[in-house]
């Protein structure tokens, strides 16, 4: 459990967070995308690299600081650690940006499953594309050597299709690939999850609806068999009171008292 003092650090650093997570994907790709920019532009996106990386420190040192239990924090946030402890390793740089938009992001999505399983897609599918391809370009042997040829494969990869055209030939390169294809199998057991879930929904409502109708139906069946008795009594009422009409001897047929007499003019 976080105690007060890291949640409340976590609340005020969460929009500082994702800004510089961002900040940091987009340092992070340009290089990457446009690798012949002048130097002083890729210095400047390295610079930022660092500057943020620093910051991700600090909020990881703050928070392991106000931490009730730090062995059980560090466990729980190894990767966090491991990224910051080898910058040295750039597809790993991707992996910690993806973690914090991950643990800033979700608070914000809250209760929006499918909104926030599209978005993590979409970011990690990228964010493997720009690692691998910084991974693999350098390498005589790669056959993914453009951002297009990137995307292609993090989507075939992601969506477990795999068609084998396009795949990494370094270490670096594969193991963003292991990570991808774990990613994508949670992506798509989330997706396949809160579809099933949408479908039994929508069953039980069925149900609901059908059984709360056969109920209505059984109260229009005990108001039409009252009705039905109500009629047959009034019926044989009527049948027990006869009204005689005018007698052959010029005399009328009277009811007193529930029996006819008859009466003179």
């Amino acid at each position: 459990m976080a105690s007060e003092r890291q949640e409340r650090w976590e609340r005020a650093s969460q929009t500082p967070l994702l800004a510089l997570a961002l900040a940091f994907l987009v340092a992070y790709a340009v290089p990457i995308i446009w690798p012949d920019l002048p130097d002083r532009v890729l210095a400047s996106c390295e610079a930022v690299v660092v500057v943020v990386w620093v910051g991700f420190v600090v909020d990881l040192s703050v928070r392991l600081a106000v931490t009730d239990a730090r062995v059980a924090f560090l466990r729980r946030n190894w990767l966090d650690v491991v990224t910051l402890l080898l910058p040295a390793l750039r597809p790993l740089r991707a992996v910690l940006a993806l973690s914090v938009i991950g643990r800033r992001g979700r608070a914000l999505v809250r209760g929006r499953v499918v909104a926030y399983v599209v978005g993590a897609v979409a970011v990690v599918g990228f964010v493997a594309s720009l690692a691998v391809l910084d991974a693999e370009r350098a390498s005589p042997d790669a056959n993914i050597r453009t951002l297009g040829d990137a995307a292609w494969w993090a989507m075939t990869t992601v969506t477990t299709v795999g068609y084998g055209d396009k795949f990494p030939t370094t270490t670096e390169g594969r193991v963003v690939a292991g990570a991808l294809m774990v990613t994508g199998i949670a992506l798509l057991g989330v997706v396949t999850a809160s579809i099933a879930s949408w479908f039994v929904e929508k069953v039980s409502e069925v149900a609901a609806s059908e059984e709360r109708t056969g109920e209505r139906l059984g109260d229009l069946v005990e108001e039409v068999r009252a009705l039905r008795l109500e009629v047959a009594r009034l019926r044989g009422s009527a049948a027990g009171e006869r009204l005689v009409g005018p007698a052959l001897d010029g005399r009328e047929g009277v009811r007193v008292d529930g029996h006819d007499e008859a009466r003179s003019e």
